[in-house]
């Protein structure tokens, strides 16, 4: 087996675990988010806050949100454990969400192509932190309408940091797609914003716009914006005329930016023949 072949096995079984991870951050990193401003509220406020234990990424342990039980280890293998114990809870019956057997898979799936794509590599190595760190902020976004800053300011910092050597574009153009992917998003919001009265998206997505051209430079910037606002409004429409999504609820973005931005990282040379520039 060649060492790219490796690579791309790798990628995916590493990548398995990893989906597993990142279920655990996407379910316990908002509510982290939540104490600690409910901890700065308390402050301001002058009165203590009780904190119910400690709760991060790692305490406490794994466990059925139903019945409380810990998760053994034989009950924590990805996709294999889903699957041997039929999307149930071993110790109370209560069903398991499918959102974790399909994060897995994706990240599994995403991985291997970026390996592929890339090969054994500094970039192929990159790649996958870019990659598991959009799947997490994509499922994050989908649940609360937060983009986290814990996740998407050390993407920005780690795409400009890659590109110092140039691993995929050159610095000048990381450092300019940073600046114009946050000025870009955040002029349309005070436009939309002056126009209406109403904030159109939220901070968040400016900051990741900015960190996908810390990434890929600001030539990508155009087709991340056109694919993202493309799929955002088909899926839009498609939720209001189907599942019958009132049009004021807010649909978030950065799903859609997240997804352009992974195809723009793995197919950017394609797309870039179609650009004028």
């Amino acid at each position: 087996m060649s060492p790219d072949a490796l690579f791309i096995v790798c990628a995916a079984v590493v990548g398995l675990a990893i989906g597993s991870f990142l279920n655990v951050v996407i379910h316990r990193l908002p509510r982290m988010m939540e104490a600690e401003w409910r901890a700065q509220c308390a402050e301001l406020e002058g009165r203590p806050f009780d904190e119910k234990g400690i709760y991060n990424l790692w305490t406490p342990r794994s466990h059925c949100p139903s019945c409380s039980a810990q998760l053994r280890i034989v009950d924590n293998i990805p996709l294999i454990s889903y699957l041997a114990l039929r999307g149930k809870c071993a110790a109370c019956g209560a069903h398991i969400s499918l959102r974790y057997p399909v994060v897995e898979a994706l990240t599994a799936v995403l991985s291997a192509v970026v390996a592929w794509r890339f090969g054994w590599s500094v970039a192929g190595v990159l790649g996958l932190v870019f990659t598991w760190m959009l799947i997490a902020l994509t499922f994050i976004d989908a649940d609360t309408t937060l983009l986290p800053d814990g996740i998407t300011l050390p993407l920005l910092w780690l795409g400009l940091l890659a590109n110092t050597w140039t691993i995929f574009v050159p610095i000048q153009d990381a450092v300019l797609g940073a600046a114009a992917g946050y000025l870009i998003l955040w002029s349309i919001y005070w436009l939309f914003k002056l126009a209406t009265g109403k904030e159109g998206m939220g901070y968040g997505d400016f900051k990741l716009l900015g960190a996908l051209g810390a990434w890929m430079g600001w030539k990508m910037l155009l087709p991340i914006i056109l694919i993202s606002s493309v799929v955002g409004a088909v899926v839009g429409m498609v939720l209001i005329v189907l599942a019958r999504r009132g049009r004021e609820i807010p649909i978030p973005f950065g799903p859609y930016l997240a997804a352009a931005g992974w195809i723009a990282l793995v197919y950017g040379e394609s797309l870039a023949r179609f650009l004028p520039f």
